[in-house]
């Protein structure tokens, strides 16, 4: 990309889309025989496997809460998802992805039910193109109740930015590498309404009104989002096969 690349040209963003469009998002759930619940979403380029395990009992013993189950979480980038071949294992990005993510379900998953067990969602980064922590996200939520784990309602996430001084939806990579600022956030929805956020993060700067902004957007996106993982949920219990 140049420097002074325009991204935003008649309204249109460079890749075709309005201000407010998400990318193409595909959703599959249970695409996996060996874990309790699975789910396998592309969202514009990114595509991502999660695979969920439990609720089962926590070994070693000395790490089981008596009083609720312990979810933990794995987002990993496999080393062929990235232009150029990424070290394998756990970095500090990783590590930090991991742990705001879990985070974003501790109020939605009801734990209470299930003492001294735990939870583990594996995310699985197979080719990445900018907001794989939220497409993580999307694909853990759907791959949770797909396991039947109990939830108050479903997680939904999408990045938000600013870009050449627009407040733009679902950034893709230029966007996200070039762009003024990125907002990672994901939502706690029940029954189509949107009951809180989960999770907030921002690299960059931006104005309190355009915070708002923002969030408005989110909001708007997220609900979308929602209605996809709710579709490929039903299309699972119905024994279909996933439709592009």
């Amino acid at each position: 990309m140049e420097e002074n690349q325009k991204f935003i040209v008649n309204g249109k963003r460079i890749d075709g889309r309005k201000i407010d469009e998400l990318r193409p998002i595909k959703i599959e759930a249970g695409v996996l025989k060996r874990s309790d619940g699975s789910c396998y979403l592309e969202m514009g380029n990114n595509k991502i496997i999660a695979a969920v395990y439990g609720p089962r009992a926590l070994h070693p013993r000395h790490l089981q809460d008596p009083n609720k189950a312990v979810i933990r979480y794995r987002y990993n980038m496999a080393p062929f998802s990235v232009e150029e071949r990424k070290r394998p294992g756990p970095d500090r990005r990783s590590v930090e992805i991991s742990k705001v993510s879990r985070e974003a379900f501790e109020p939605v998953v009801i734990k209470e039910l299930f003492p001294r067990s735990s939870i583990d969602i594996f995310i699985e980064v197979l080719q990445a193109d900018a907001g794989t922590r939220v497409a993580g996200l999307n694909a853990a939520s759907v791959a949770l109740a797909d396991a039947g784990v109990p939830m108050k309602g479903m997680v939904t996430a999408v990045a938000v930015g600013k870009v050449d001084d627009h407040i733009v939806l679902d950034l893709f990579k230029d966007e996200d590498n070039y762009g003024q600022a990125d907002i990672p956030i994901a939502m706690f929805i029940r029954d189509g309404k949107i009951e809180g956020i989960t999770l907030l993060q921002m690299d960059g700067q931006i104005t309190k009104d355009e915070l708002k902004e923002a969030i408005k957007l989110a909001k708007k996106g997220c609900l979308e989002i929602y209605r996809l993982q709710k579709e490929a949920l039903f299309k699972r219990c119905r024994g279909e096969d996933f439709v592009e």
